[in-house]
């Protein structure tokens, strides 16, 4: 189990470069919206997980969480305490008991003003700081604002960089203008890697989801991901079917993998369980890796430290004896 939940990818995986658009391709995609949502819903019950096996799934999951705080009333010391839940996220006694060795989770996630003080927090630990970036979460402001707010972002010591794409390029069906400005964004990261934040419950239609996932990620993204957390609705089953089938198809002309990241909503250990059965039955467990898969989710952490202590002691906490910052 030691090498499953090390935070290390299993392999040197290449970036995706990205590619030059290719309209036919993307837009010949369909999504079969009454099939996808009865394969949605046959998955919760379908794939359930027991004592042993359920709590290394859920270890598993710990390592693929970005532990996030994006409020308006954020500060420099909830940052540190987020970091320090980010370094140890499941109290000691516990992961003794289970058997378990040190992990921690995949990445904490904050605004622009936040970084330095994350990143000096987390200095030597290995877990990247991301940051939202492009007038998240509506990603409305001027374009060149946008692609600077990464470079300083990037410039503050932000390892991974979330990106809002513009909603109205897909609604609009201009593809064209959804692939320019996703490629300058990626272009303006750098080194830093990009999650492409597609807030996939303002897009419409599955259909706009697939295609928005295949130019997205033709345009460099190295993820793709839901939601901004912000919007009405966010992750779903359906909605990750149909991303994580335009990640399979990606790879298979490509060769180059992408990762993949549902945000918000998702914030019982249950439901983290059936969203890693749905990535390894729809792209195998290459994927289940923190390079390749993330939660973008705080509370969901609460629920799986209270899981794990109930399969040690066969007794549920109360909520505040696992705090999360």
């Amino acid at each position: 189990m030691t090498d499953t939940l090390t935070n290390l990818p299993t392999a040197v995986e290449p970036r995706n470069p990205g590619m030059a658009l290719d309209l036919d391709w993307a837009l010949g995609i369909q999504a079969n919206t009454s099939a996808i949502e009865r394969r949605a819903a046959t998955l919760p019950g379908r794939r359930s997980v027991k004592k042993d096996y359920q709590a290394a799934w859920l270890a598993k999951a710990i390592t693929m969480i970005d532990l996030t705080t994006l409020s308006g009333d954020d500060t420099e010391g909830r940052v540190r305490r987020l970091c320090a839940k980010a370094r140890q996220p499941v109290r000691a006694d516990l992961l003794d008991a289970l058997g378990l060795p040190h992990i921690t989770t995949g990445a904490v996630c904050v605004y622009h003003d936040m970084i330095p003080a994350a990143v000096e927090a987390l200095e030597g630990t290995g877990i990247p700081v991301a940051a939202v970036s492009t007038g998240f979460p509506a990603g409305l402001s001027p374009l060149h604002l946008r692609l600077q707010e990464i470079e300083e972002s990037v410039k503050a010591g932000a390892k991974e960089i979330d990106i809002v794409i513009s909603r109205r390029h897909v609604l609009q069906r201009n593809w064209q203008a959804l692939y320019e400005e996703t490629r300058a964004m990626r272009e303006a990261c750098g080194e830093a890697h990009m999650k492409a934040i597609l807030a996939t419950g303002e897009l419409m239609t599955l259909r706009n989801v697939a295609h928005a996932s295949m130019i997205c990620m033709m345009a460099g993204a190295d993820f793709i991901k839901t939601s901004t957390g912000k919007e009405p609705v966010n992750a779903t089953l359906p909605v990750s079917i149909v991303m994580i089938r335009a990640i399979r198809d990606y790879f298979d002309r490509t060769g180059f993998r992408v990762g993949y990241k549902p945000a918000g909503g998702i914030s019982k250990a249950k439901d983290a369980v059936t969203y890693l059965s749905l990535i390894k039955e729809e792209l195998g467990p290459r994927w289940l890796e923190p390079d390749l898969y993330r939660f973008g989710a705080s509370s969901l952490l609460g629920d799986i430290e209270r899981q794990l202590e109930h399969h040690v002691t066969g007794a549920y906490s109360a909520g505040h004896r696992h705090p999360i910052g």
